[in-house]
């Protein structure tokens, strides 16, 4: 394997843990080489249609989403601890920032660029102000089916966004009445339909069907899955050359993207004196949480296959910094793409510098081919847009979740249901709300096991799940939870309720096998629990004891209670001394 002696002998290992970049340079190869130059191409034509068509999605101009494609990506590369990664618009943000926008009180405020450059900077300053205080963690906060069901109902919202592109008509508000939209809908533009469609068309055919024809014609898996990747810029240059060449805009009334500004984009500052960042900082700490955590989870998938590591903090730093690089270049807010991570790795990426490759294209297509961006439909980049988010819906994942467990399979509903209905973040917020309620219920009712030795065995399992020997004066109770103040009132209940149950037991043992904490008031509430028990006649006694919780118990008094012979090494050892 070829290394380049000029990467390897790069010194400054506390340079590397900033700029991971320096760390993957020193054993860079030519054969690295030569997957990132392919993976970087494949991964521009995918990008410059997509950050034109996210910024139509968040209703902004299409530059700020190749603006949001330049910098930023390089930014990452040369800070991000993901190797694949693509760093730029994303679908999720794009609707954020949209629905950040429309609200009224913002809406007010005028020129809505303004506002999504000071929503992209806040979003990095929060991100960035997360890496100081190291709270890369909070990725726990929101669980997975909520996560999932925020996607879904963000991706359906897109896909409905954009059937006005499809169709050529713009949705006006209507009376509450049916012959209004169907007004609107029998005006469509076929000539917008048939682009779109021609679109979808292309995109199907080049997808599974292309990489499997290229695969059996003996092509490399990342050749064929990168050229199976080409169809969203084909559609555009099919669909675009067709709108100049018949004059679709002028004689059917097609829509198209127009003038794009020429250049790399004007680096400012201007937007640091307007008035908005109190009024937009809610909504730019909801964008900036869920880029983060979409990237995160991205950057996982992949370095789980490639066995690489990713740090939550200094990721914290590179999207916080990528963010405020889009500000800083008139672009909109920056996350991880799910689809551009995925094809930049199946192309065959193996470091950042196919990023690299990729900023250098869109720069180049900014700097001298901008002028055929005039023609592109926008019904062609609604249907690349459709394409790209559809995977995002899964449906199919809430039944699965709710076969596994009802109370979160609620939660991936609720969330779903929240965001098509009530918005974006007061979906996403539902959802995290219901989830910490769920978990405080299962908290605070843990499973509680009555249990009896297996004949002929020392094991001992719940008298509901097995055949296993119990004894009247004897009750055997396996706790499977720490104990806290959540529970323990729930557990004092649960053992009441039992004894009521066997009037002829005369020893009760806790099993603490699964016991890993006892707070004060649980202590609390077992000292008094036992002193019931003793004028009942009835002795309390542990087993399976943890260490850590039997050198907090040591200190005091209760133990001391139960002494002697009341606390166990293991059950079997408590059943014969209690038996006898």
């Amino acid at each position: 394997m070829t290394r380049f002696s000029i990467f390897s002998r790069i010194p400054c290992p506390r340079m590397a843990r900033y700029f991971p970049i320096f760390h993957w340079l020193r054993f860079y190869s030519r054969r690295d080489l030569n997957g990132d130059l392919f993976a970087g191409v494949i991964t521009a034509i995918l990008l410059i249609p997509q950050g034109i068509a996210y910024a139509m999605v968040a209703g902004l101009p299409v530059q700020m989403g190749l603006y949001a494609s330049i910098l930023p990506p390089f930014f990452y590369a040369l800070t991000g601890t993901s190797r694949v990664l693509s760093v730029g618009p994303v679908s999720i943000a794009a609707i954020m920032v949209l629905a950040a926008l429309s609200t009224p009180e913002v809406s007010a405020l005028g020129n809505p660029m303004e506002s999504a450059i000071i929503l992209a900077a806040e979003g990095g300053i929060i991100l960035l102000l997360m890496a100081l205080f190291r709270l890369g963690g909070i990725v726990k906060l929101i669980s997975h089916p909520v996560l999932t069901g925020f996607t879904s109902g963000a991706a359906i919202l897109i896909i409905l966004s954009q059937l006005s592109h499809v169709i050529g008509v713009q949705f006006k508000s209507c009376e509450p009445e049916l012959s209004c939209l169907a007004t609107t809908l029998t005006n469509f533009n076929a000539m917008a339909l048939l682009l779109a469609g021609t679109t979808l068309l292309i995109m199907l055919c080049f997808g599974k069907p292309l990489a499997y024809v290229l695969e059996r014609l003996s092509f490399s898996e990342a050749i064929a899955v990168g050229l199976s990747k080409c169809a969203p810029i084909l559609a555009v240059f099919c669909t675009s050359t067709a709108v100049y060449g018949f004059d679709l805009n002028g004689l059917f009334n097609v829509a198209v993207v127009g003038d794009v500004p020429a250049g790399l984009p004007r680096l400012s500052l201007d937007f640091i004196g307007s008035p908005k960042w109190q009024m937009l900082l809610p909504f730019s700490a909801m964008i900036a949480l869920i880029a983060y955590i979409e990237s995160v989870a991205i950057s996982k998938v992949v370095a789980n296959i490639t066995r690489q590591k990713i740090d939550p903090n200094q990721e914290l730093i590179a999207l916080g910094g990528a963010n405020l690089m889009t500000a800083l270049s008139g672009g909109m807010s920056v996350a991880g793409g799910f689809s551009r991570t995925m094809v930049n790795f199946s192309a065959g990426a193996r470091t950042q510098l196919a990023m690299l490759v990729a900023v250098s294209i869109v720069t180049i297509a900014m700097l001298f081919f901008t002028a055929g961006f005039y023609f592109i439909p926008k019904a062609t980049l609604a249907a690349i847009i459709i394409m790209a988010v559809l995977p995002l819906v899964r449906l199919n994942s809430i039944i699965k979740t709710w076969r596994y467990d009802n109370c979160e399979g609620a939660s991936e509903v609720v969330t779903l249901l929240g965001v098509l209905l009530l918005g974006i973040e007061e979906g996403l917020a539902i959802g995290v709300i219901m989830t910490f309620v769920s978990h405080i219920r299962k908290v605070s009712h843990p499973h509680i096991a009555v249990v009896g030795r297996v004949p002929g065995t020392e094991h001992f399992r719940n008298e509901r799940r097995h055949t296993v020997q119990t004894w009247d004066t004897l009750l055997l109770l396996r706790i499977d939870e720490s104990m806290t103040y959540h529970n323990i009132i729930f557990i004092e209940e649960f053992v009441n309720g039992e004894l009521s149950q066997r009037p002829d037991t005369r020893s009760v043992v806790l099993i603490f096998a699964s016991v890993s904490n006892i707070d004060s008031t649980a202590l609390e509430v077992l000292v008094n629990l036992n002193k019931e028990l003793s004028l009942a006649n009835i002795k309390l006694c542990l087993s399976e004891v943890k260490g850590p919780v039997m050198d907090r118990l040591e200190r005091t008094e209760f133990l001391a209670q139960l002494t002697p012979e009341r606390v166990f090494l293991t059950t079997e050892q408590a059943v014969k001394t209690l038996l006898d």
